[in-house]
C-alpha cells in the first residue's frame, strides 16, 4: 500500500515538501545574515568610539550635559518658590536640539555599554 500511495503522489508531494523546506532554509539563512550585520553595524560605533569618535560626542555631550545640569540646579536653589528665588531662568534648548537631546544621550550611553559588555 505505502508503495502504491509513494508511487502515485511521490513526485508532487516531494517537490512540494522540497520547496516548503528550502523557503524555510532561505528564511533562516536571511535572518541570520541580518542579524550579522546588526551585530557588525553596533561593533564599528564602538570602534569609531575608541578611534575618535569621544571627542565628537563630547562636541555634543558637554553642552547637553552643562544645560541639564543648570536646569537641575535653578530647579533646587533659585526657581521661584525655592530657597534662593531668583526672577530670571533658564533658557530652553534651540529648536532641533531640544528634540535630539534623548537621542543624543541614548546613542553615548548605548555605545559605552556595548563597549562595556564586550569586555
Amino acid at each position: 500500500m505505502r508503495w502504491l500511495l509513494s508511487w502515485f503522489g511521490g513526485g508532487p508531494l516531494s517537490r512540494i515538501l522540497d520547496t516548503v523546506d528550502h523557503k524555510i532554509t532561505a528564511e533562516t539563512d536571511r535572518e541570520a545574515i541580518k542579524g550579522d550585520i546588526i551585530k557588525e553595524h553596533y561593533r564599528t560605533r564602538a570602534d569609531f568610539m575608541r578611534a575618535g569618535g569621544f571627542v565628537l560626542m563630547l562636541l555634543f555631550a558637554v553642552p547637553l550635559a552643562a544645560w541639564f545640569g543648570s536646569v537641575c540646579l535653578y530647579s533646587l536653589l533659585w526657581c521661584r518658590g525655592c530657597a534662593y528665588p531668583q526672577a530670571w531662568t533658564i533658557a530652553a534648548l534651540p529648536a532641533p536640539l531640544d528634540q535630539w537631546a534623548g537621542a543624543i544621550v541614548t546613542a553615548i550611553f548605548g555605545v559605552v555599554g556595548l563597549g562595556s559588555l564586550r569586555k
